[in-house]
């Protein structure tokens, strides 16, 4: 049986120390200013979560793995049944380079490909915003202006 090794990966450098951007993804109340509205409650190893983002009337409930503090996220995300890793490397006092990594999708073909091109640009926008709230303090509303309100 051929197993799916598709992924996708989204990274980035970001100018603050690895407890500050580790926490940003930990806290609800800190990531809101980067990526979903809505986290009913801190990560944790083996609870669930939801994110939502209000503003498209979605959300998602994820299940969270695995915790190494300032190393490692691992979270079950139901929205593709997929797992996604969020990697925290100090690269100095000062520096974090963050990877996130999905992988486990259950599909194939065009529809493989729609999802891969999805969370690619999902997660890079994530990063971005990450980098502007964390480095600058400036929320850019990456998420609430990246898709169009019909």
């Amino acid at each position: 049986m051929k197993t799916n090794i598709a992924f996708v990966e989204a990274q980035m450098l970001i100018r603050k120390p690895v407890a500050t951007v580790f926490e940003a993804f930990i806290d609800p109340e800190i990531t809101k200013n980067f990526w979903f509205t809505k986290g009913s409650g801190h990560l944790e190893t083996g609870k669930s979560v939801t994110w939502e983002w209000e503003m498209y009337n979605v959300s998602s409930s994820v299940l969270v793995k695995e915790i190494i503090p300032n190393e490692k996220i691992s979270v079950e995300w139901d929205q593709y049944s997929t797992t996604v890793d969020f990697l925290f490397e100090e690269t100095g006092s000062e520096t974090t380079y963050v990877t996130i990594k999905q992988c486990g999708f259950q599909t194939t073909g065009d529809e493989l490909l729609k999802e891969i091109n999805g969370a690619s640009g999902g997660f890079t926008t994530v990063l971005d915003g990450l980098k502007a709230y964390l480095e600058h303090g400036i929320n850019l509303n990456l998420i609430a202006d990246k898709f169009t309100k019909k």
